[in-house]
């Protein structure tokens, strides 16, 4: 069904489907009969993308505020609808590389407590494979074969840990590691203003001592891929990097698989430099599933990335993958649902003129 001229909704939500759908729908109730939002509230439910709601409704009168994931384009039109006012867009995802550019015709804003928990977790789950050398062990177990298993890294005070990015995540992981009795420490170019924060609770140190000193590396940054930004940080885990560590590597990547290019990873995992990786993400992910679908790539990430994928299924590497699903815990859609309508009643408490919290963030 067509959209009227005038918006029949106050907001849309996109990509919303499954048990996302039904606790935004229980989210948006629940603020209603709160008081926080209007009774006469209207808010759209589709599965769709924006470009592929568009290709079916091609009129649409826009409302002032939408939220997508990560896989919607948003169309000019809903710029250009507001005229000089500039609308809202909520990416219900705890990325927010994918709007970045929209800032300057949208307030943008994105999920920043949901997944922390989550993506803290499924790293510390990556250490325990990569440490416990886990593709080996259940390997040998085909045949039960105790004696030529090898050993296994166990978690102590000798095994120093860096995150990289102490955000909300990071901080978590930094956490965990420190529970598991890791030695651990945090590389962020925010230092200063998170040591406001975080006090004596996390240890600081520089890029160059954290490759020095460090034997696992977990990537917890969110993906900047403006070059003038000082967050810039595609490729920042490049083979020349990581291939300066003195020690025997593993590597962790739980938030976007640009910063550390597997071209690099495959070839130092390759060669020993890096004796163990766990990835939630890749690079170019949407063209990654082409190309796992049969679709032809020249792409060398793209490329490093399957046969990745492939040692990590045939257990014949210390690999361990998953397809971006670190924020997939069974409490992270109803805490996802619940922050979007955060944003919501601060969009409309706020004249639907902004967000209590929007890009940029530092």
């Amino acid at each position: 069904m067509l959209l009227a001229k005038q918006p029949d909704f106050d907001v849309i939500h996109f990509e919303a489907l499954g048990p996302e759908a039904h606790h935004l729908q229980k989210a948006t109730r629940a603020k209603i009969d709160q008081g926080a939002l209007p009774v006469g509230h209207r808010m759209m439910l589709t599965p769709l993308t924006v470009q592929a709601f568009l290709s079916q409704h091609s009129s649409i009168a826009w409302p002032s505020l939408i939220t997508t994931k990560t896989h919607s384009i948003v169309a000019d039109s809903f710029f250009e609808s507001h005229g000089q006012h500039r609308p809202g867009i909520i990416t219900r995802s705890a990325g927010y590389d994918h709007f970045e550019h929209l800032v300057a015709r949208a307030h943008v804003t994105s999920l920043r407590q949901y997944c922390v928990d989550a993506v803290a977790q499924t790293a510390m789950k990556f250490v325990y494979c990569i440490a416990g050398s886990l593709a080996d062990y259940t390997e040998k177990c085909a045949t039960f074969d105790r004696k030529s298993c090898e050993a296994f890294s166990q978690l102590g005070p000798h095994l120093t840990l860096t995150v990289f990015g102490v955000g909300r995540i990071g901080k978590r992981v930094y956490e965990l590691a420190q529970a598991n009795g890791l030695t651990v420490q945090g590389v962020d170019v925010r230092e200063s203003q998170l040591h406001s924060i975080y006090g004596d609770s996390v240890r600081f140190v520089s890029r160059d001592h954290a490759i020095r000193s460090s034997h696992i590396l977990v990537n917890a940054m969110n993906l900047t891929k403006d070059a003038s930004s000082p967050f810039f940080n595609v490729g920042y885990f490049s083979k020349d990097f990581l291939a300066r560590s003195p020690n025997p590597l593993a590597f962790i990547n739980v938030t976007r698989g640009e910063i550390a290019p597997e071209s690099g990873l495959l070839e130092l995992l390759t060669n020993g430099a890096l004796v163990g990786l766990g990835l939630d993400v890749f690079s170019h992910e949407s063209k990654l599933v082409q190309a796992l679908d049969g679709e032809r790539v020249l792409d060398f990430d793209i490329l490093a990335s399957i046969q990745l994928i492939a040692r990590a299924q045939l257990r014949t590497a210390n690999v361990y993958v998953q397809p971006h699903q670190a924020f997939n815990s069974d409490v992270a859609a109803k805490t996802k649902a619940d922050e979007a309508l955060v944003h919501v009643v601060a969009w409309f408490k706020n004249g639907a003129q902004k967000f209590d919290d929007e890009l940029p963030y530092y």
